[in-house]
C-alpha cells in the first residue's frame, strides 16, 4: 500500500503518455493486493483478540498496526484519483475519484473504530500497568498514515468535520511521536531498553 501510494506520487515526473498510464495500472494493482491481504489478516486478528484476549500488556500497543493499512489504503486512494485525472481515459478517470471518497469515507469509518477499540485497550492495560518497550512505536507510525488519509479527504471534500479530524489526529500523532521518542531516548541512554526482558521466577 505503501508502494501504492508513493508510485501515485511519481506519476507526474513521469514522460507523458504510456509510462504515466502504466504506472497509475500498476499502482491500482498494487492497492487491490495490499486491501485483499489486508481483509484476509483483519479478521484472524479480530478471531485471536476474541478468543484469546489482548496477550501480554507489552504486546498492546501493537494492536495500533491496525490503523496502518486502513490509513495507507485511504491515503493511496486519494493520492491514485489525483494522478489518475488526465492519465486514465475516461469515464475511468471520474470513476477513480469518485472511488476515493465512496471507498475512503467507509474505511475512515472502521479506522475510528479500531482506533477506539485500541485506545480502550490500551487505557484499561496502563492502568494496570504497561511497560515500556519499542512496541511503543506502533503508536505513531499507524497514526500518522490515518492523518495523511483523512487530511486527503477532507482536501478533497472540503467538508469543515473532516478538516477538524485530521487536526485532532495529527495532534494524537505529535503526542505520540513526543512521549515515544522521549521514552526511547532514556531508555537507550540507560541502556536497558535492547536488553531482553527479564525471565520471570
Amino acid at each position: 500500500m505503501v508502494s501504492a501510494a508513493n508510485g501515485a506520487l511519481l506519476v507526474p515526473h513521469l514522460p507523458a503518455g504510456q509510462a504515466r498510464l502504466d504506472m497509475v495500472v500498476a499502482c491500482y494493482a498494487m492497492f487491490g493486493a495490499s486491501l485483499l491481504a489486508t481483509l484476509i489478516i483483519l479478521p484472524q486478528l479480530w478471531s485471536r483478540l476474541v478468543v484469546h484476549g489482548v496477550g501480554a500488556a507489552r504486546m498492546v500497543p501493537t494492536l495500533w498496526i491496525v490503523l496502518g493499512p486502513l490509513g495507507q489504503s485511504i491515503t493511496a486512494a486519494h493520492l491514485l484519483a489525483r494522478s489518475a485525472d488526465g492519465v486514465l481515459p475516461e469515464p475511468y478517470a471520474a470513476g477513480a475519484q469518485m472511488l476515493a471518497v465512496l471507498y475512503g469515507v467507509p474505511a475512515m469509518g472502521f479506522a475510528l473504530l479500531w482506533l477506539t477499540l485500541a485506545a480502550a485497550i490500551t487505557i484499561r492495560t496502563a492502568r494496570a500497568g504497561l511497560p515500556f518497550s519499542l512496541t511503543w512505536w506502533s503508536f505513531t507510525f499507524p497514526v500518522g498514515t490515518l492523518v495523511t488519509g483523512v487530511s486527503g479527504l477532507a482536501a478533497r471534500s472540503g467538508s469543515a468535520m473532516l478538516a477538524t479530524l485530521a487536526v485532532l489526529l495529527y495532534g494524537l500523532l505529535l503526542a505520540s511521536w513526543a512521549a515515544v521518542a522521549t521514552r526511547t531516548a532514556r531508555g537507550a541512554r540507560h541502556g536497558h531498553l535492547f536488553l531482553p526482558p527479564a525471565a520471570p521466577r
